[in-house]
């Protein structure tokens, strides 16, 4: 028996099964679980529950709260992202440099990711309250006074500018590390070519970096269609669902209602609709990259 083409052949899949028990611990376990009790009815016993098939997602795609939830959180996903890819590659690239001071600034850029974001949530909702420092400001300037987390127009953006501000350090640092393997040469050469500082990013630094803003891009997708302690500490929704996302109501349906299988129901929808926008995000960075 040939051991060295049978060790070739296997051992591989034993490295591999590890993650693969986690995996099944940690998400395929739950995920059916979860996929289980979303068919059930919790109403009228929570002890006992009814088992009403698919009727839970039948309420779901009816209620127009849900679709409020969904609207909000694409909001929040449109605007939030490209955000979060774009304004951490120009640091990056910025402190990047050789400058005097730079590990200060990159420290100062760096040093929201380690605030905990129910104290950030606090400061910035004080900074937000209609006598807050940001008011005081547009007082200023002769405009009147605007409701930040009041007003339905503003409350859900302003939570969002919340989370640009903590996550910027943080995808900082992963294209700090990424830059770190583009060829020195390669700027040199577009140097002799004539290219300025723009076409030598474009041409040079963007290339490079496509695996790292598809993990930022990924990683930002679930966060922003995660977000949910942000939203807990500075809305709770409000006003009038301005700024409810799809994970606050799923917390409100099932911990504050005990309405387990409809929160399980909105759940499983969430999971699918994240796990088809991290793939679209990888076909869109691979195809690029090709």
């Amino acid at each position: 028996m040939d051991y060295s083409r049978y060790c070739k052949k296997y051992i591989p899949y034993l490295f591999l099964a590890p993650a693969l028990l986690l995996l099944v611990v940690f998400f395929f376990l739950p995920f059916f679980e979860s996929f289980y009790i979303s068919m059930l009815d919790y109403a009228n016993d929570i002890y006992h529950p009814e088992f009403i098939g698919l009727g839970n997602y039948f309420m779901l795609f009816k209620s127009a709260l849900f679709w409020k939830t969904m609207l909000n959180t694409l909001i929040y996903l449109v605007v939030a992202v490209p955000l979060l890819v774009v304004l951490p590659l120009i640091i990056a690239v910025v402190v990047n440099q050789k400058l005097k001071f730079i590990n200060f600034y990159r420290i100062s850029i760096y040093l929201p990711v380690v605030v905990s974001i129910v104290v950030a949530g606090i400061a910035w909702k004080w900074l937000y309250a209609d006598n807050g420092i940001l008011n005081y400001f547009v007082s200023l300037l002769g405009f009147n006074k605007i409701g930040w987390l009041t007003d339905p127009a503003y409350s859900i953006y302003s939570v969002i500018a919340v989370t640009v501000w903590k996550g910027l350090g943080y995808y900082m640092m992963i294209y700090l590390a990424a830059l770190t393997s583009v060829p020195a040469d390669l700027y040199e050469a577009a140097d002799i070519d004539g290219a300025n500082l723009l076409q030598k990013h474009l041409a040079v630094t963007i290339p490079h970096l496509l695996p790292a803003i598809a993990l930022v891009s990924i990683i930002s997708s679930i966060s922003a269609m995660k977000v949910f302690v942000e939203i807990y500490v500075m809305t709770q929704g409000g006003p009038l669902n301005s700024s409810m996302t799809v994970v606050y109501y799923i917390y409100q349906k099932g911990f504050e209602n005990l309405d387990l299988g409809y929160a399980s129901a909105c759940g499983v929808v969430l999971m699918l609709i994240i796990m088809f926008v991290s793939v679209l995000n990888i076909k869109k960075i691979e195809g690029r990259a090709l």
